[in-house]
């Protein structure tokens, strides 16, 4: 009888014990570290388009062709392989007046977009200047980026860890202790650089001079969690 009482007295027990808490872990430290690699670009990127307006579509479509075409064949001829060069927007619509509340049909418009990626980024102004002055109506942009931008992306990672541990190591000093052991580090991703616009001047002056286009410096930042344990 004894030892039943002793039984069930362990079994009520086993829950409870099952539901204490384990042991705290060792304290940790979190921090954060951002590593920055500047360097100048060597390719940049041209969005290049030519629009064309006629009475009917068939007529939009072939003035459009022929504008873009010969856009086109300028560009390779400028050292731009074929490869380099890809068609990103390509639209054909009516366009119409509003009068007395009427809708009348003007025309249509046909628009046709390529980018240009440019390895030699000194022929940048060159080439959008040949560009317009083949038949090219609008130049909406550039951006600028590196052909190696995943050692910049690495060597920024690395920093940023770097950066990380050091600002552990301060922290724990400060509380008179010392980092026992890196647990976990965290990569903290962002978006790419955004490109930067460049403003036109008319197509007349386009023709006439090279456009001036500044490169400047890429950025290519990393951020990362670090989570030490001290002791």
């Amino acid at each position: 009888m004894k030892s039943l009482v002793a039984g069930l007295v362990l079994a009520l027990a086993s829950p409870v014990f099952a539901q204490q808490a384990p042991p705290p872990g060792p304290p940790v430290i979190v921090t954060t570290g951002e590593g920055v690699v500047k360097q100048a670009p060597d390719r940049a990127w041209v969005a290049i388009a030519a629009e064309s307006r006629a009475r009917t579509a068939q007529e939009a479509q072939r003035i459009n062709t022929e504008a873009m075409t010969a856009v086109i064949d300028k560009i390779k001829a400028s050292g731009i392989p074929a490869e380099a060069i890809q068609t990103t927007a390509y639209n054909l619509q009516p366009e119409f007046d509003y009068a007395n509340g009427k809708q009348t049909l003007r025309g249509y418009v046909a628009r046709n977009q390529v980018e240009v990626r440019i390895d030699t980024l000194a022929k940048t102004g060159d080439i959008i200047t040949a560009a317009v002055g083949t038949g090219a109506t609008n130049v909406s942009g550039v951006r600028f980026d590196v052909k190696d931008r995943m050692s910049l992306e690495r060597e920024a990672l690395r920093l940023a860890v770097r950066d990380a541990r050091r600002r552990a190591d301060a922290a724990a000093s400060g509380a008179d202790m010392a980092v026992d052991r890196v647990m976990r580090i965290e990569e903290q991703r962002e978006m790419q650089d955004l490109p930067r616009p460049i403003m036109m001047a008319s197509r007349a002056e386009m023709a006439q001079s090279a456009v001036p286009v500044e490169a400047g410096q890429i950025e290519v930042r990393s951020r990362v969690v670090l989570t030490a344990a001290i002791k």
